[in-house]
């Protein structure tokens, strides 16, 4: 492209010195022999008048008086009746300019001035034509190879952009290059990478999330699945595979409702749920895995709480919490209710050291965690109770005590 881009730029400014150029040249041609015939005829006027003076008053006309009175490198020549031929200066060969002349006494002046003094001065008329074209071509290719660059530069530039955002790289270069057309179409690619930049950051959330998020269900059926391997009777095989397929189900809503939030974060699917049987589901599920450590989860407080939001998304904020409390906390892992204002307020605490102080406003943001873990669990936590119109705060920190709040059903009595 910078090369067409030089040679159009090329064509057109020799064009039009060539159409100008030519037009000069016929112009200065016809100008400067005019010049020279106008020249010629007025030294012919003069001799002439000159010529008739010196005979009105009986003078002599000699060729040392007109020499002085004529152009060098010009031939006159005065033929006067009766009277020899006057001759000044050397006649010229091949074309000539001439003129003639009858002056009043009869006599006859003729000047010839030879054509390659005219064509010399032509001569001289076109070098000078010609340096103007050279220096006008100069300027012409040092102005194409300016604009190309200018142009080619940023084309270039915006293919490793797109090039870039093609590879995966989607940083926006903010870059603008004075072209209107050149920086609309920079301005298209920078906001494409910074929604590219945004669709990539929401997958792998969603990845992150997802990873982290099926991996607590994951753990409690392993557990129900062992617990079915390490008993030979049927009720309780068969009690044990309900649990399971109960957990398959939450584990179902786990992912339908991350890939929800990756979509539309205030997307919900808020229903009137029974508190108590959530709470009681999480018992259960986790009674195992606490007990394989010698502790225990309890549950005391308010009961027959009806509660606004999802249940599976309830289910799995109670299901990091008691998984925090049993991976990094200590003793029993309580699970206390209660009623403030139009709220219900389920409340998970332990023994254990709590958070530490410097966390304990970040203990909410991703990938911030004192325990060497992946720091997601509350952050998603969070993100899914504040989608049902709920929230998570961490209300004490040594021991800690975290809490979910959810709104309560309208006519709910206190």
């Amino acid at each position: 492209m910078r090369r067409r881009l030089i040679n159009s730029t090329l064509a057109v400014v020799l064009v039009v010195i060539a159409v100008f150029g030519i037009s000069l040249v016929i112009v200065e041609t016809r100008t400067i022999e005019n010049s020279a015939q106008e020249s010629v005829q007025s030294e012919v006027v003069r001799l002439v008048s000159i010529v008739d003076s010196r005979l009105a008053g009986h003078e002599r006309v000699e060729s040392g008086v007109l020499s002085d009175q004529i152009t060098p490198d010009r031939y006159a020549r005065v033929d006067i009746p009766g009277r020899p031929t006057i001759e000044i200066g050397t006649r010229p060969e091949g074309g000539v300019i001439t003129a003639t002349q009858k002056g009043e006494q009869g006599e006859t002046v003729r000047v010839e001035e030879s054509r390659a003094t005219v064509s010399r001065e032509i001569g001289r008329t076109l070098l000078v034509i010609l340096a103007v074209a050279l220096l006008a071509v100069i300027a012409a290719v040092f102005l194409a190879v300016r604009q190309a660059n200018r142009l080619t530069a940023p084309l270039t530039d915006l293919a490793e952009t797109a090039e870039r955002l093609g590879s995966g790289d989607p940083r926006p270069r903010h870059r603008r290059y004075g072209v209107p057309e050149l920086d609309r179409v920079a301005d298209v690619l920078d906001a494409s990478a910074e929604r590219i930049a945004r669709m990539l950051t929401a997958e792998r959330r969603l990845a992150a999330d997802a990873s982290h998020q099926l991996r607590t269900p994951l753990t409690a059926l392993s557990m129900r699945l062992e617990e079915i391997t390490l008993t030979d009777d049927p009720e309780t095989v068969k009690e044990e595979a309900m649990i399971a397929l109960t957990q398959v189900e939450r584990l179902t809503d786990v992912v339908q409702r991350l890939l929800t939030n990756s979509r539309d974060p205030q997307t919900g699917s808020a229903v009137t749920f029974d508190l108590d049987e959530v709470i009681k589901q999480q018992i259960e599920e986790w009674r195992p895995a606490a007990r394989a450590t010698g502790r225990a989860v309890v549950r005391s407080g308010k009961q027959g709480l009806r509660a606004v939001g999802t249940p599976g998304a309830v289910s799995q904020v109670l299901a990091t919490l008691i998984e925090n409390s049993l991976m990094h906390g200590d003793g029993t892992v309580a699970l206390r209710t209660r009623v403030t204002g139009n709220q219900a307020v389920v409340e998970v605490s332990d023994e254990g050291p709590g958070v530490p102080v410097d966390l304990g406003s970040r203990v909410f943001e991703r990938t911030v965690s004192g325990r060497n873990s992946t720091g997601l669990g509350l952050a998603v936590a969070r993100d899914l109770a504040e989608a049902d119109g709920g929230r998570l705060e961490l209300l004490q920190q040594q021991p800690p005590v975290f809490a979910l709040f959810l709104s309560r059903e309208a006519d709910q009595a206190d």
